[in-house]
């Protein structure tokens, strides 16, 4: 007999994601399928930020903009050990916007969204300040604001976790073949490690990020008035060169505006590119055009010049933007958009959107369906933790001090590490270890088997690159040899 579900998402992305999680905890019954890995394509290829979008206020996105802030800080408390503050140096160029029209914008950034844990804006005197130790000397004036930063691959297993814990399956490596309407749900067939199955859905969601569209006229045989505009954002990252754990944003010629921001401890995140794309969104990568313009824009304003040599890592993501017809990539919106296909068992399409709003997003996703489930639960994720997340006061640093205190044989950088990946749920990676070597053999930097372990059994993750650079970022702290070392491990161990 064929199983009846209330909700079948496609995609295994941030909206995904979030729309399983919240239908599950509405008390839908909820099958989610990825073609891939969670946070495969574009959730795991961001900026790695939460924040409002200082620049979409040029481009007179103020409900967008007020929402993203807003939900900034619904999830700073949601999930602190993933998210936190990040202070933001802007040093001001006089030959691109106006330091009045700057100050404008930050002034409206800090009282559009009712910011409440942040610290707001402020004048820097870049030749005094520590902050503007690194900046060339013609740059003398600055500003300083608050956004935050984000995990942003993590950001989707937790959803997906949270999503399961409530009732969902969750299914990763399954490819969605087809899905047709039959009476009043949809016949989803679908083929996936365990082989081929097929269930009957009430209403169908594709949120298939840049294969939306692929998705409806491939798998579903339809079409929407509704498109996607492809647009390729590439990073780059290189040693970190200065001091202090705030970033930078710089002002470039062309109006846009590039991040420069601490990562993983030693490195720094510079992006990102905004340019047209046509290709398969699973084959891009930065080339060097994009790589040149990131070099070049962080130069003009930074004493210390980077080389194409100093570039450690890149990559590039395709985000599917909601088609509104703009001309410049980057004056399309951030927004997202739905379409409901009514007309019989419900197809609810997803188009556009950011990784700051995806709560909202499927909050709203989710309200759209309420014709076909009217009993379903309330809206409730404002007030949930995503897992790990239940840190009292979220203060960090004392959960870290707890930790260590709990684990005394820890070393501080793996405690710290446990603590901002998984915060709560670091016990059960740890385990019943007493010691170091009950960790498990040691893959090199912080990589422990019993992470590895933890990974394999409650994370979906089943290649070593699931684990090394999307589960953790530990590929960017080991050699290829330990990489290629732990590779024959993992597989050994499937």
């Amino acid at each position: 007999m064929i199983q009846t579900v209330d909700l079948f998402v496609i995609g295994g992305g941030i909206n995904g994601a979030g729309i399983a999680r919240d239908a599950a905890g509405r008390g839908l019954s909820v099958i989610l399928c990825e073609k891939d890995d969670l946070a495969q394509g574009t959730s795991s290829r961001s900026g790695k930020l939460v924040h409002g979008g200082l620049r979409y206020l040029e481009y007179y996105e103020f409900r967008l903009v007020r929402e993203a802030l807003i939900e900034r800080e619904v999830l700073l408390a949601s999930a602190p050990h993933i998210i936190w503050p990040m202070r933001f140096v802007l040093p001001h160029s006089p030959t691109d916007r106006p330091a009045w029209l700057v100050r404008l914008g930050l002034f409206l950034y800090d009282h559009l969204g009712g910011r409440k844990r942040l610290p707001g804006t402020r004048t820097l005197n870049l030749g005094r300040a520590p902050e503007g130790a690194p900046i060339k000397d013609q740059y003398r004036k600055g500003f300083e604001y608050s956004d935050c930063w984000v995990d942003d691959a993590r950001l989707v297993v937790l959803n997906a976790i949270d999503a399961a814990a409530r009732g969902a399956r969750i299914l990763t490596r399954t490819a969605c073949t087809s899905a047709r309407r039959e009476g009043d749900a949809w016949r989803v067939e679908f083929i996936g490690p365990n082989g081929r199955e097929t269930v009957l859905a009430r209403a169908l969601v594709n949120a298939g990020g840049p294969w939306v569209n692929e998705i409806l006229t491939r798998v579903v045989g339809s079409n929407s008035r509704r498109n996607v505009r492809l647009v390729k954002g590439s990073h780059i990252i290189t040693p970190k060169f200065w001091a202090g754990d705030h970033a930078y944003l710089v002002q470039n010629h062309d109006k846009r505006v590039i991040f420069i921001n601490p990562y993983e401890g030693d490195k720094a995140l510079i992006g990102t590119t905004d340019i047209p794309y046509d290709g398969a969104p699973e084959q891009v990568a930065v080339d060097e055009a994009e790589i040149a313009y990131l070099l070049a824009a962080v130069n003009r304003y930074f004493k210390q010049e980077l080389c194409r040599e100093d570039v450690v890592h890149s990559f590039s993501g395709v985000r599917p933007l909601y088609d509104d017809g703009a001309g410049n990539p980057s004056a399309v919106t951030r927004d997202y958009v739905f379409d409901l296909d009514a007309n019989g068992a419900p197809l609810l399409n997803v188009f556009g959107g950011k990784i700051t709003t995806f709560r909202k997003l499927a909050e709203h996703g989710v309200q759209r369906l309420r014709a076909t489930f009217p009993d379903m639960g309330p809206d409730w994720t404002a007030d949930g933790h995503l897992p790990g997340g239940d840190i009292d006061d979220a203060d960090i640093s004392r959960f870290i001090n707890r930790l260590l205190a709990d684990h005394p044989w820890l070393p501080r950088q793996v405690a710290q590490h446990y603590a901002r990946l998984y915060g709560t749920r670091s016990h059960a990676v740890i385990g019943a270890a007493t010691n170091l070597d009950g960790l498990g053999r040691h893959f090199g930097g912080l990589l422990y088997a019993a992470e590895a372990q933890y990974l394999a059994g409650h994370e979906w993750a089943r290649t070593a690159e699931d684990v090394l650079t999307r589960r953790t970022k530990h590929a960017l702290h080991l050699s290829h040899t330990e990489q290629a070392a732990f590779a024959d491990w993992f597989v050994a161990q499937s």
